[in-house]
């Protein structure tokens, strides 16, 4: 079960980079075996492309070494600190993307303004709050695990799958690594579209909520219709 969670990181994370979404060592992508206890993520540093599937280092819920000859990625404790929280997910990728990152910076949480941000995500994508000073000084990537975590007081982790992390970038995550670097794409998507289409509309205000509600809900939950039925 260890190797088949490493290999799943590996590719998750290989097509983290095929993307575009990261540059040179930039970004991680995590899994979880909730059954042990037990995260696989990128090690810290390495190219993509020299990554290889046993490279991949495994960390307990602690971020103490399980197994490994390289670093875990230094955003291992955010990355941790989602998972005790979050028990829904299996995956968590983290990138610099451009836009997704611009509205970080800015920050701004994304606002709903059409449809295909409807279709993944139910309502704005949030923003968290900035760190203070003591919170950057000491256990800092744990901290901002922390301020995400905060920010979902009363969220559904599973219908808002992203945030942005003020002065920072995205987090995305899913059911399984693969699904947290597809969502990572979207939120791209819906990033570069926002910010289009305020430079055209300025005044631009989110699309009507029963739009929003209705693109969200026929792709997810128990009335869902969107794509092929599955076999029972």
């Amino acid at each position: 079960m260890l190797a088949e969670l490493k290999e799943s990181v590996w590719k998750a994370n290989l097509d983290l980079a095929r993307s575009g979404l990261v540059i040179l060592t930039f970004g991680n992508v995590s899994g979880i075996d909730r059954r042990r206890g037990i995260v696989a993520i990128k090690p810290s540093g390495v190219p993509y492309d020299a990554i290889k599937a046993d490279d991949i280092v495994l960390v307990d819920l602690e971020g103490g070494l399980v197994e490994g000859w390289l670093s875990p990625s230094s955003d291992t404790p955010t990355h941790v600190e989602l998972y005790k929280a979050f028990p829904e997910i299996g995956g968590v990728a983290h990138a610099h993307s451009a836009y997704a990152t611009m509205f970080a910076q800015a920050k701004r949480e994304i606002p709903c303004y059409g449809t295909t941000h409807a279709d993944q995500f139910h309502g704005p994508v949030p923003l968290t709050r900035l760190l203070v000073e003591p919170e950057i000084a000491q256990a800092y990537e744990r901290n901002t695990g922390r301020v995400i975590v905060e920010r979902f007081a009363g969220l559904d982790p599973l219908e808002l799958p992203a945030v942005l992390v003020a002065g920072h970038g995205p987090f995305t995550w899913g059911r399984t690594p693969a699904e947290a670097v597809e969502t990572a794409l979207v939120l791209e998507q819906v990033a570069h579209t926002a910010f289009g289409s305020v430079i055209i509309e300025p005044r631009l205000a989110p699309v009507d909520a029963c739009l929003q509600e209705k693109h969200f809900r026929r792709k997810h939950g128990p009335d869902a219709y969107y794509g092929q039925k599955k076999e029972k």
